[in-house]
């Protein structure tokens, strides 16, 4: 399992500075050993409370280390990421990941309760036993995500729509302010994207921030308030009606872009 671990296994209880971005990242260059050049370099980019953006890029285009270094799980190397106006570190209660499929051990002998409790985890500190407010806040988020029939089933014995709603239980449980999704919608069926969406938009409504590293151009007139495209730098970044064109598809995956081509083409491949 890949838990949303709370700093140095302690609980998190850094308050908001008021009136701040749900996240702000300045002058960030992040390089992987070994490699020649930059995985990820933004100059300047915030998310406000309520949004819904879509991060948008061909593989290799820094969305997943974006995500990593936002929930704290790459080291920063240069430059700034603030959370609700406070380093990123030290407010990890705020934030909350749902990664990507194919990074989490499905075979560990963990039930799907105990899976969402680690959400609690970062207002507990591990080691403590989870109190009656963290019981209640777990069967809350799996009743959300339709999931309660299956609180004892072991998560490996799981379709992939179904560990996916259990991966957005454990966040709902975690109650952050700021939601991370990576690729969470690869493999999964229909119901659950509709699923997934849904509680999205409500959450944003609720001034919650959520951004969802995705592949799927097409779905974002529909779900997303904001698109992010990337390919190591920001390419183009707005409302989804302003960005979403042809011209920047074709800049962000590389291709060679011809006037007389719609943006249809590119959205239905």
């Amino acid at each position: 399992m890949l838990p949303q671990l709370s700093v140095y296994g302690k609980a998190c209880d850094t308050p908001a500075i008021e009136h701040t971005p749900a996240l702000e990242v300045e002058q960030v260059v992040f390089r992987y050993s070994g490699m020649p050049r930059p995985a990820l370099e933004i100059d300047s980019l915030r998310v406000m409370p309520g949004e819904r953006v879509a991060l948008v890029g061909p593989n290799g285009a820094g969305k997943s280390t974006l995500i990593k270094l936002v929930a704290g799980l790459e080291k920063l190397q240069s430059g700034e990421i603030h959370v609700y106006g406070n380093p990123v570190l030290s407010c990890m209660h705020r934030v909350a990941l749902v990664p990507q499929r194919s990074t989490v051990d499905w075979q560990f002998p963990v039930t799907v309760r105990e899976v969402v409790m680690m959400g609690r985890y970062v207002h507990l500190g591990w080691g403590k036993r989870p109190r009656q407010e963290d019981r209640d806040a777990v069967d809350e988020a799996m009743k959300r995500m339709e999931i309660s029939n299956l609180a004892n089933r072991q998560v490996g014995e799981l379709s992939g729509g179904q560990q996916q709603r259990v991966m957005l239980a454990r966040t709902l449980a975690h109650d952050a302010d700021l939601l991370l999704l990576d690729e969470p919608l690869n493999h999964v069926d229909v119901a659950t994207q509709e699923l997934v969406f849904h509680v999205l938009e409500d959450l944003c409504k609720k001034t919650k921030a959520v951004i969802v590293s995705t592949h799927d151009l097409g779905i974002l007139p529909v779900h997303f308030s904001r698109a992010l495209f990337l390919d190591r730098q920001v390419i183009a970044d707005g409302p989804v009606e302003e960005v979403l064109t042809a011209q920047t598809i074709a800049r962000a995956y590389g291709f060679e872009f011809h006037g007389g081509e719609s943006l249809s083409k590119w959205l239905n491949g």
